[in-house]
């Protein structure tokens, strides 16, 4: 290889630039027309626009993609994680193209990204299994089958991904045929394809995982294994490595099945192998994330092993650096730094930015893909960054983490940073010699109060209109006085929304929680609808996001589905009625 297109954005695709200059070869970065001035950009040694603002346009748009390789003259491709990371028809898409594929075999990426392949597989290799479909589900009549044949609670789950996206859990029957509809959305709107499964949800498991990094050579190693435990949305906000409070058996098992499952799919590259853990000791096959996943600093860390590296090296045909599992050197906690508000739900909240102040010191990693100044688009994902903190001992880690975070400072978009301090704080996490998470801890048993983040006044005008021009796939930036341009209308623009503000608190206003796209309205015109009742559901940074009935009454609709709004834009109204 000598030059790799990275087909993605934020804090991976500087951690790939990076490695890729490590590593001795230049990199390509791509970027839609919001991330003009993201810091991936300016990491890669080259990049090229996608011409166009959300994903399904430019970073999952797989004829762009080979377009920018072909006229960067890239040899490669690394997918990073998310998008198009575990498509096989874009691993293919990419090695018809003459170009490397830095990622596992179109052929294995078939057989562990379709969720009910991959359980075959363990169940071939002995890996331990709950009970879930052959195939995936038709439609919400089947769901509501297995349900009644093996009980609730049930998970519905994208048979083509991972991540969280489109992975429902039901506990009541009335709620399968919704969950079952919102994971076919969610799932197709962040793979292209819709198709779900189902198996027995284990309540208040443990999310333990092995990571996996395989050459061509014969060698299929696990570097370690991690802890991913908390969780809400089943996205996951603190990892840590290696997975604590585990003997040495259960370990053995979990490195065991985790090979034996990657050996016989013909696994090449680095991968992630996932088990659920009961709390009564109940061990379950997950799935297998066929790419680099978010968590991979901390078994870096504690390892020694830089993942990237070895996926490129495996790539160019070399064999791994090192051989058997390292003996584990410390303790590693990784805190995604989500642009959400903590006391608010979660709800994602895009913006601008105004002060990025990370911290630092011994022990201290951080891996952004923001600075000061940087946008928050509502458009991907809302992690920023990943703070990962790693001690001699589990718990020095948590002293250096709880320095860590008390540095951070994040103004001008919220932040889980506030979630991070008190789980840091919390018993069930940090007391020694006990692990009392599970994967609906935040849901079920958190219960530390987290105030709302304060909403940050609009950004003054600075008198000077910032762009940026593209010449070779070298990014130079312009600045034009802002009178200038006033009152000049851009052709091409986008449309802007309707906005109906909010300023004036109106009890009766159905509010946007979050600025994105509102996906549609699950009620009709003119419904009687109870306070707290679901009446719209919107999209925001790959994620739904359910808009409740603020009293009772009946619904008026303001804004029509399809739209972009910002926060506390007016959608609807609820109705009075006598």
């Amino acid at each position: 290889m000598k030059k790799v297109l990275i087909a993605n954005r934020g804090e991976i695709a500087v951690r790939i630039a990076r490695a890729c200059r490590d590593y001795g070869v230049a990199s390509v970065a791509v970027y839609a027309d919001g991330d003009i001035d993201a810091l991936h950009v300016g990491a890669a040694d080259e990049a090229y626009a996608l011409q166009g603002e959300r994903s399904t346009d430019t970073y999952l748009n797989i004829d762009k993609l080979l377009a920018v390789a072909a006229r960067a003259g890239a040899d490669a491709v690394h997918p990073g994680y998310g998008f198009l990371s575990e498509r096989a028809d874009f691993a293919r898409a990419v090695i018809d193209a003459g170009l490397t594929w830095i990622g596992p075999d179109p052929a294995t990426i078939d057989a562990l990204g379709d969720k009910v392949q991959a359980r075959r597989i363990a169940l071939k290799v002995g890996a331990p299994l709950v009970a879930g479909t052959e195939d995936p589900v038709a439609d919400a009549s089947e769901v509501m089958a297995f349900a009644e044949q093996h009980g609730l609670p049930i998970a519905i789950k994208a048979a083509f991904g991972g991540g969280g996206r489109g992975l429902k859990v039901a506990w009541q029957l009335e709620e399968v045929r919704e969950l079952y509809e919102s994971a076919v959305r969610e799932a197709t709107a962040a793979f292209g394809r819709g198709e779900c499964f189902v198996e027995r949800f284990l309540d208040r498991p443990r999310h333990i995982e092995a990571q996996i990094i395989a050459d061509r050579h014969g060698q299929v190693v696990v570097a370690g294994t991690r802890d991913c435990s908390l969780q809400r949305r089943n996205q996951k906000l603190i990892e840590e490595a290696p997975a604590p409070y585990l003997d040495a058996a259960l370990r053995q098992r979990i490195h065991d099945s985790a090979r034996d499952i990657c050996a016989a799919a013909g696994y090449v590259g680095a991968g992630t192998v996932e088990f659920l853990l009961s709390a009564d000791g109940t061990l379950s096959f997950l799935e297998v994330n066929t790419r680099l996943q978010v968590e991979h600093p901390v078994t870096e860390e504690t390892s020694g092993i830089d993942l990237v590296i070895e996926q490129l090296r495996v790539a160019d045909g070399l064999p791994l650096s090192f051989e058997g599992t390292p003996v584990p050197r410390g303790h590693s906690f990784e805190f995604r730094i989500n642009a959400e508000d903590a006391g608010n739900g979660f709800l994602p909240t895009p913006g601008q930015i105004e002060r990025f102040q990370a911290p630092s010191g011994p022990g201290v990693r951080l891996d952004t893909g923001v600075a000061e100044g940087s946008r928050v688009s509502p458009n991907f994902d809302s992690m920023i960054a990943k703070l990962i903190v790693t001690g001699a001992t589990r718990e020095q880690a948590i002293r250096r983490a709880r320095r860590a975070l008390a540095e951070f400072r994040v103004d001008g978009v919220a932040t889980v940073l506030p979630f991070h301090r008190a789980v840091m704080d919390h018993a069930d996490f940090t007391a020694p010699d006990t692990f009392a998470v599970h994967t609906r801890w935040i849901e079920t048993d958190f219960a530390r109060d987290i105030s709302i983040a304060p909403r940050s006044a609009a950004v003054a005008e600075t008198g000077v209109l910032r762009t940026f021009v593209e010449i070779d796939g070298k990014r130079h930036e312009l600045g034009l006085p802002a009178a200038l341009l006033r009152g000049v209308s851009l052709e091409g623009s986008a449309p802007v929304a309707a906005t109906a503000s909010a300023e004036a608190v109106d009890p009766h206003a159905v509010l946007a929680p979050v600025a994105g796209n509102l996906h549609a309205w699950v009620v009709e015109e003119g419904t009687q609808v109870e306070a707290g009742q679901v009446v719209a559901v919107m999209e925001a940074m790959k994620m739904e996001t359910s808009i409740v009935a603020p009293c009772a009454g009946k619904l008026v609709i303001e804004q029509q589905p399809g739209g972009y709004f910002d926060a506390r834009t007016v959608i609807g109204r609820i109705a009075a009625t006598a």
